[in-house]
């Protein structure tokens, strides 16, 4: 009898696993359609290709060698399948092979419009190979950080990722952003910004609906198990609390634009969902519902602030405002979470950001550095101007629209 329990508990949180998985892959079709929304019709195809190749690299160098760096025991080394003690080994590496994608796909957008695609996919193999494995068994692994220290020691605790997935994510994009510089026509020789719309709201807001929805599986995977009473609950908890952050994001951008601006700006609104979607990631597991809220609301006017800022102040062009979503707000969920939970420090959480932003922006900028001095890493002013889609697709990806 206690050997059929076990097998069914161990068949229900592999299941899970599995399920949650899926639903954060599905989440790289919410930041396709995202991306896709916020550029313009001219880089359209290229940006869905950035985003399919990415995801493809992702799974590929994360299976043959990345794994293996963050957890041990990689497939070509010892083989990924077989049993765990409570869940299979097989749907722990998928698990974890499309938060490696989630984190490549911040990139993606932030250098959209102006980068040549086969160096952003080598860029793609180093990071989703080397740069966040790394940083990832310092955290999630428990490995000493270059051998010195641990941050568990520390009271350090990331419960899904706001440093670790999104943090890394906006720390590479930024050293990408800075080394590639801004779009052609953003910014005048007075250092005034022109605003560069997108070219379809619709897609961009089912590319936030979409994130949103994969968001649930992101944090409530990260529960680990669901064959109990307790971790049931648990995941309950963590869904209701995501959701409630993201809500509270939403109306806080809103509130704040419509307050400041005087309208309702869609692109801000949507990316106040996402900001509370990130601030809640690192502690999804102890707040209340209101407290949730609240932490999501915050992030949402974090976000506002720091794409004007980036944007207004220090000229970095970011078309989807990736760096503040999940670069700045994800700092924020990091210091969030001992708020409501007393096991975890201020300082534990300041090292860990710390140690995750100087690791994945400096190896992050040397690796944008010997692309750009070896492929190169920008297209030409006029291949910029014609659009990435021809350039690097040679196709439209809305032929009817388009004049001869």
């Amino acid at each position: 009898m206690e050997n059929t329990i076990l097998e069914m508990q161990f068949a229900i949180d592999t299941f899970y696993f599995l399920v949650t998985g899926a639903l954060v892959m599905w989440m790289a079709a919410g930041f396709s359609m995202l991306e896709a929304g916020l550029v313009r019709t001219k880089n359209t195809a290229e940006i869905l290709t950035k985003n399919i190749g990415l995801f493809a690299i992702a799974c590929t160098t994360y299976m043959i060698y990345g794994y293996d760096l963050m957890y041990g025991g990689g497939v070509l080394l010892d083989g990924i399948g077989g049993q765990g003690d409570t869940y299979s080994n097989a749907a722990d590496f998928f698990f974890q092979v499309v938060f490696v994608a989630t984190s490549m796909s911040i990139v993606s957008g932030a250098v959209a419009e102006r980068m040549k695609l086969f160096s952003f996919f080598v860029f793609a193999l180093v990071f989703t190979a080397v740069i966040y494995p790394l940083e990832g068994a310092w955290t999630w692994g428990d490995e000493a950080v270059f051998g010195l220290f641990k941050l568990s020691d520390y009271g350090f605790a990331d419960f899904a990722g706001s440093g670790i997935v999104h943090m890394a994510g906006a720390a590479a994009a930024l050293s990408g952003v800075l080394v590639l510089g801004a779009r052609r026509g953003k910014y005048n020789k007075d250092g005034s910004s022109n605003a560069i719309m997108g070219a379809n709201m619709p897609l961009a807001t089912l590319g936030a609906f979409i994130l949103w929805m994969g968001w649930l599986g992101f944090n409530g995977g990260s529960v680990l198990s669901m064959a109990s009473k307790e971790s049931a609950n648990a995941v309950a908890m963590v869904f209701l609390n995501t959701n409630a952050a993201a809500s509270g994001g939403v109306i806080a951008a809103l509130l704040l634009v419509k307050i400041w601006w005087g309208k309702a700006d869609l692109t801000m609104t949507l990316n106040g969902a996402l900001a509370g979607l990130v601030a809640i990631t690192a502690g999804p597991d102890t707040p209340s519902a209101l407290g949730a809220t609240l932490i999501g609301a915050i992030g949402g006017i974090l976000v506002v602030f720091s794409i004007l800022t980036l944007d207004k102040i220090f000229k970095i062009d970011d078309p989807v405002g990736a760096i503040s979503v999940h670069g700045v707000v994800g700092l924020w969920g990091l210091l969030a979470v001992p708020l409501s939970n007393a096991s975890v420090s201020f300082t534990g959480q300041l090292l860990g950001a710390l140690v995750i932003f100087v690791w994945v922006f400096g190896a992050s900028l040397v690796i944008w550095l010997v692309i750009k001095m070896t492929m190169g890493m920008r297209v030409s002013e006029q291949e910029e101007a014609e659009g990435a889609d021809i350039v690097e697709c040679g196709l439209h990806a809305y032929p009817e629209f388009t004049t001869k």
